[in-house]
């Protein structure tokens, strides 16, 4: 996973950066953040069909509150969790990673129905004193450039190459993707030759998520690009593939637990505005 391009921009305060090519490269995509004005770091994160790991590199915490409670890290693995996550720190500096659910799958060493289910997971608890080797370079590091290769081999060295998901539920998955969540299980149990059932149990402890969850997830998170682009709800509704808009209110409560409209209208700050777009061209 090489990063052939970068780019840099800076504004209220905040340094950021982000690989431009390759991105895809290794299921993983990277971006960093750094303040450099004394701000403070106010995210409200909602669901998102990856997994996310953030790495604290300045010597700050992350406090993050979520259904799980409220808990302070020096980094955190963030699977697909209920509801809606708010991350706050102060002169936080970052590399973010957005895992695909086949390579959390070799990397974590945690069973994914379990990082489902949970809110946040320390760095430490999941990788021990390598976490803090690699927040320790990271530090050290001069340019984003080298923070992100300092992260690409600690993610290769991390991985184990023999645990990989199954052909089926990758194909399922990325069929998921490719369709916007507007696919039903039956079709994906067809598609692979498996019966729904067996489909069910391998999705849910290959990728951390049952067949529909995924769909519902990935559908969500195309419905949120139309409301904050300022499409219309009834139209958003009509394109992502909901019966109606009250369908559409429904899930958007279920994962950002707001309604669309409140959604649409949330003031994006520097720092949600950059992630947003460069998460933009990224996996969702």
């Amino acid at each position: 996973m090489g990063v052939v391009g970068f780019e840099r921009d800076r504004g209220a305060g905040w340094d950021f950066g982000r690989a431009t090519a390759g991105e895809h490269a290794g299921g993983a995509a990277m971006i960093g953040f750094r303040d450099r004005g004394g701000g403070e770091l106010d995210l409200r994160v909602t669901g998102i069909p990856a997994v996310t790991v953030l790495f604290e590199f300045g010597g700050s915490e992350l406090v993050v509150e979520s259904n799980g409670g409220r808990r302070a890290f020096a980094g955190f693995v963030s699977g697909y969790p209920p509801g809606t996550m708010r991350i706050r720190g102060e002169r936080v500096e970052c590399v973010e990673v957005r895992l695909t659910p086949a390579r959390a799958y070799s990397l974590l060493d945690i069973a994914p129905a379990e990082l489902g289910r949970a809110a946040v997971v320390g760095v430490e608890d999941l990788f021990g004193r390598r976490a803090q080797w690699l927040r320790e370079q990271l530090a050290d590091a001069a340019t984003w450039e080298q923070r992100f290769a300092l992260t690409r081999s600690f993610l290769l060295r991390c991985a184990d190459p023999a645990r990989t998901p199954d052909p089926e539920v990758v194909a399922g998955w990325n069929r998921i993707l490719a369709d916007r969540g507007q696919v039903t299980v039956g079709e994906l149990a067809a598609s692979c030759g498996w019966s729904r059932k067996r489909l069910w149990a391998r999705f849910e402890s290959q990728i951390g998520l049952t067949p529909k969850r995924a769909a519902m997830l990935v559908r969500f998170r195309h419905a949120v690009e139309g409301l904050v682009a300022g499409r219309p709800a009834a139209e958003v509704a009509a394109t992502c593939g909901y019966t109606d808009q009250s369908h559409l209110s429904r899930d958007v409560s279920s994962f950002a637990q707001v309604t669309p409209g409140a959604l649409a209208a949330e003031p994006l700050t520097a720092i949600s505005a950059h992630r947003y777009r460069a998460w933009g061209t990224f996996f969702r």
